[in-house]
């Protein structure tokens, strides 16, 4: 495999960052308060928190790997002691929003508001915070800047890297976790009759192969594997089987490291090599790109 030549890599040719977006009943309700009345629905969605977080958190317990989760304010405060029963364990509890609405359905006004509401809710549980994940990735050219506002180290919404960035903002640098679709087990697994989040459910089978193949291509080119995965989706039974057989195979092979994403940043923001990125829209031409 190919040798290090960042700090931010440490010894190792690709590092592991293992996410749990912890969104239970929120990304739902963000696409309307109505489906609060279907009980299969929000069934679906609390089996999150509560079933499939305790096993994941007994699996990373008993593979003595770290990791990050991604709550949204809401839940937090709608579960009082969920953020707390993850930070106990040794992990890291990150901003997810306060609804799991898009930034990108908000006004400016809205999104801050969303934001520093989530703050109020982790302030007042005592829970530290270091960074943040826009909900459903969807990210503004306000949202890094919002970020490094609020004395966070990073943010993980991005995809212009498959190494940490650095992203340039009026209030400050941050340092970027870049993401990708291949690392989500949203598009491996979601399905709900309504509201549409997903028509496919593919075997665990697949999706350790998809993963393994990743970290091996991390490996090789010496990059970040942030695997993002979702309670109510990968707590599952099979599913969480293979997410122990990926960890376990990341864990047999020697060239690999395991990070908890604020660790992970505090590091890269320290790595002089880092590439410095200054995201902003491009201009577009009305006649050639019509609303």
């Amino acid at each position: 495999m190919s040798k290090t030549h960042n700090t931010w890599q440490g010894e190792a040719a690709a590092v592991v960052t293992l996410t749990f977006d912890v969104d239970a009943e929120t990304p739902i309700l963000a696409q309307g308060r109505e489906y609060a009345d279907h009980a299969m629905t929000m069934s679906h969605q609390a089996y999150g928190p509560e079933v499939g977080l305790p096993r994941i958190l007994d699996l990373l317990d008993e593979l003595v790997v770290p990791a990050t989760f991604f709550v949204p304010g809401w839940v937090a405060e709608h579960r009082p002691g969920l953020a707390a029963s993850i930070a106990e364990r040794g992990h890291e509890v990150a901003h997810h929003s306060y609804s799991h609405r898009p930034p990108t359905s908000m006004t400016p006004q809205e999104e801050r508001a969303d934001f520093e509401r989530a703050l109020a809710v982790f302030d007042k549980q005592g829970i530290e915070i270091l960074g943040h994940r826009a909900a459903l990735w969807e990210a503004t050219w306000q949202t890094g800047e919002l970020v490094a506002e609020y004395g966070l180290r990073y943010d993980s919404s991005l995809m212009g890297d498959d190494r940490p960035y650095k992203v340039a903002t009026a209030a400050g640098e941050i340092v970027e976790l870049p993401v990708h679709w291949s690392l989500d087990d949203w598009e491996q697994y979601a399905f709900l009759p309504a509201p549409h989040i997903g028509s496919v459910i593919e075997s665990p089978v697949k999706v350790l192969e998809l993963w393994r193949a990743e970290l091996d291509g991390m490996r090789h080119y010496g990059g970040l594997f942030n695997l993002c995965v979702h309670p109510f989706l990968s707590g599952r039974p099979g599913r969480a089987m293979a997410l122990r057989q990926f960890i376990e195979y990341a864990q047999g092979c020697s060239d690999v490291s395991f990070a908890r994403c604020g660790d992970l940043a505090a590091v890269a923001a320290a790595d002089a090599g880092l590439t410095v990125r200054r995201p902003r829209p491009p201009e577009v031409d009305p006649e050639v790109y019509p609303g």
